[in-house]
């Protein structure tokens, strides 16, 4: 479970690289239902906040690094994020932005893990992140897909603290392995963590990348705006057991996403 309060190690956001901002807000606004708030237009600083029902659930920014692909970033919610870029770098990751001040909305670092998985932190100020999770149109859980999960939980609960119990997937699918925040119970699992093979990271070129699930009310119908507005899918839709309907997606620019109508109707966590 996510909520909105900002717990360390805990996802408290998510944003969007996207090389057409207008017409990446285009394509969620059809698929997700999601009101895109423009906080500036052309220029590398070109971005803005999706809103569900009036709640920031996301942010869109103009993708302007050299030779990356489009995808989501997720940040973890941490107390110290000068300490977590040390533990980072000690743990062999790669610090991709050193952190910074967002005004007075708090401090933000990225980073690549081992693999090159990228992902970020935020050190919260004014800002806390989101204002809905767990609700229609907002993040529900997060998924790492690397060629080392073994590798993977050890850098992670060495730099996040995180906590692991592996579960085996039906029809000889593998292990998946379910994160908790250090000492906090089962019920605040909020991802896993999937081994796959090289060659089925080939999105990512081989290299590990972390993605978000989106809660949605209809799964098929969320797919088939994901195809008539542009974008593809890439497995699905198919129920899985005990977690619910769920299809993995790609936009238009390949960024690739999780929409999952859960098998229990979710109570929305709100700030």
């Amino acid at each position: 479970m996510i909520t909105t309060e900002p717990t360390p190690g805990t996802p408290c956001w998510t944003d969007l690289g996207a090389p057409d901002v207008p017409a990446a807000a285009a394509f969620y606004g059809a698929v997700l239902g999601w009101e895109y708030q423009s906080m500036g237009e052309g220029g590398e600083m070109e971005g803005g906040m999706f809103q569900k029902d009036g709640k920031t659930v996301a942010g869109l920014g103009k993708l302007s690094e050299e030779g990356a692909r489009s995808a989501w970033m997720i940040y973890f919610c941490v107390t110290d994020a000068d300490a977590t870029t040390q533990a980072v770098q000690e743990a062999g990751g790669t610090v991709r932005v050193a952190p910074r001040d967002l005004d007075d909305w708090g401090r933000m670092a990225q980073y690549s893990d081992p693999l090159g998985g990228q992902f970020a932190v935020w050190q919260p100020g004014t800002n806390k992140g989101f204002e809905l999770v767990e609700a229609p149109g907002s993040l529900s859980w997060t998924e790492l897909y690397t060629s080392d999960a073994t590798s993977a939980k050890e850098f992670y609960g060495e730099v996040l603290g995180w906590q692991f119990g592996d579960m085996e997937l039906p029809g000889g699918g593998g292990t998946y392995s379910l994160i908790t925040p250090e000492g906090l119970p089962e019920e605040r699992m909020f991802g896993g963590v999937m081994e796959l093979s090289k060659e089925d990271l080939a999105l990512a070129n081989g290299v590990p990348y972390w993605h978000p699930v989106f809660n949605v009310t209809d799964c098929d119908a969320a797919v088939a705006k994901v195809t008539e507005n542009g974008g593809s899918v890439q497995m699905g839709p198919q129920d899985a057991e005990g977690v619910g309907r769920l299809a993995v997606c790609l936009d238009p620019a390949n960024a690739d996403f999780v929409v999952l109508k859960p098998e229990t109707p979710a109570t929305p966590a709100q700030g």
